[in-house]
This record gives C-alpha cells, structure tokens and sequence, in this order.
C-alpha cells in the first residue's frame, strides 16, 4: 500500500510540476511572420533561380580563369536547379518550422547574395613576408 501512495504521489508531483516549468511559447504574430519570409524566400527562389547560371558563370570565371567559361555554366545550371528545388520545398511547406525554425534552406539565402570576392592567398605563400622598408 505505501509503494502505490508513493508512486502515486510521485505521479501527481511530475504532472503538476512539468506544466509550471513550461516555457511561453513565441507569439502568433512572430510565428505568421516567419512563415510569410519563408512563403517570399520560397517564391523569390523558384522565380529568379534561372540567374544562378549567369552568377555562376562570373564566379567561376574570376575565381578560376578560363575554365570557368566551361565550368560556370554547368555550375550554374546545377545551382539554378537546387536554388528552384529548394524555392519549391519552401513554397510548399512555409508553414512547417523545418529546417531550423523557419530557416533558410540553402546559402546565401538569395541568388544576389554571394558576389563578393573571395579572399584566397596566392599558391606558394602560406606564410605572410615582410616587406622591407628603407632605412632600417
């Protein structure tokens, strides 16, 4: 008998206690608002995915020379192709928090981001050299 008042209470102690350590949600309107960026992430995607081919192409170009005028736009076709995927994922699903929490599925998050160069050292200096300055 006392085991089953034991449990028993016990019971009754983790029912009640799990609902006063529950955290406040976030509010509807935070929730509505993330699923509309992602509802436009989703839409923006699968509209402006076919630019991938002509950024891909730059890009490969800058960064790799004249390879890139063979490369970039297989590169590009591939991108175009999973930045439409994941436009479509996005479109479909906005209202599911995945993944994440209404995060974006793909980086950067939109085909004009990503421009930038890219900060790589020339091959055969890994180290930094001094530059000599005159008079020392």
């Amino acid at each position: 008998m006392r085991i089953k008042a034991a449990l028993l209470s016990l019971l009754l102690l983790m029912v009640f206690a799990t609902s006063s350590f529950a955290l406040e949600g976030q509010q509807p309107e935070a929730i509505a608002e993330k699923m509309a960026f992602k509802l436009v992430r989703g839409v923006t995607n699968t509209v402006t995915s076919v630019v991938e081919v002509p950024k891909q192409s730059y890009l490969m170009v800058r960064d790799r020379g004249g390879i890139g005028y063979v490369v970039g736009p297989l590169k590009g076709m591939g991108m175009a192709f999973y930045r439409l995927l994941t436009g479509l994922t996005e479109t479909v699903f906005f209202a599911v928090p995945q993944p994440g929490y209404y995060d974006p599925m793909i980086t950067p998050e939109y085909v004009w981001q990503g421009w930038e160069e890219k900060r790589v050292e020339p091959r055969g200096q890994s180290e930094a050299q001094p530059v000599p300055v005159k008079g020392e």
